[in-house]
């Protein structure tokens, strides 16, 4: 058994218990508003980055409302854009029945889709618009699973249709994960049929790490196609380091 294992276990445990029973206390005195949610995970995160000693590197301007939509890896990006801002979360059903980190995404407003259920993707289709109308972003991976980050899989456009029919701004992020080692970002990527538990603790014993989040410019698009396409160019650029399209198209 690794010692730095355990000791990042027992550390990341107890952060998120802190974070638990501060958000049952936030709850008792203040109003239980989505937006309050928003703001306990972004502060939740950054409290678990800090203990954790992750580092965390912002590039461009994070969105203050409207869709954002990213590369997927892990669950680490949870984490890492909590941290970055306030938003919801789109997350895959699965998660909502994980042990105490489903109470945890629930608890920061968290979206669940069941992907192999149309029913639930429209569902979760109209609540995105609903919340598209509040003041917190609503952040989703079209990819619709994390990947070893060695190229991105086509964008499912679904989830941008209430963008793109109230004319909301879209945002491209791309995240990156650097180990302090040297060592390949797929070390830390959570894809195939990796275990939840077993990746977890891989992550960590592992070197130190730390993360990078290029925000894009926000667009408005007229198709969801395009948005998709175009979004995924963004992403695919920025993770390469090549220069991004200005301009917004479709």
């Amino acid at each position: 058994m690794s010692l730095r294992a355990l000791r990042r276990a027992v550390t990341l445990v107890s952060a998120l218990l802190f974070c638990f029973f501060r958000s049952l206390l936030l709850r008792l005195f203040y109003p239980d508003t989505l937006e309050r949610r928003a703001q306990w995970l972004h502060e939740s995160g950054v409290f678990v980055m800090r203990i954790l000693g992750i580092r965390l590197t912002i590039t461009g301007k994070p969105p203050r409302d409207g869709l954002l939509v990213a590369n997927h890896l892990s669950y680490l990006d949870i984490l890492i854009f909590g941290t970055a801002l306030p938003c919801y979360l789109v997350s895959k059903a699965e998660i909502s029945k994980w042990p105490f980190f489903g109470i945890l995404a629930r608890a920061g407003g968290t979206l669940f889709v069941d992907r192999s259920s149309r029913a639930s993707a429209e569902s979760v289709t109209d609540q995105i618009a609903e919340r598209l109308k509040g003041s917190v972003p609503v952040l989703f991976f079209p990819e619709g699973t994390s990947t070893d980050g060695t190229q991105l899989l086509r964008f499912h456009s679904r989830f941008y249709t209430p963008a793109v029919a109230a004319g909301i701004p879209v945002t491209s992020a791309a995240i990156r994960y650097i180990p302090s080692d040297g060592s390949p970002e797929r070390e830390l990527c959570w894809f195939g049929d990796a275990g939840f538990l077993p990746h977890m603790w891989k992550a960590l014993a592992g070197p130190d790490f730390s993360a990078e989040v290029h925000f894009g410019e926000p667009c408005i698009y007229t198709s969801r196609r395009a948005a998709a396409d175009q979004t995924h160019a963004e992403i695919e650029a920025m993770r390469e380091n090549s220069p991004v399209l200005a301009a917004c198209r479709g």
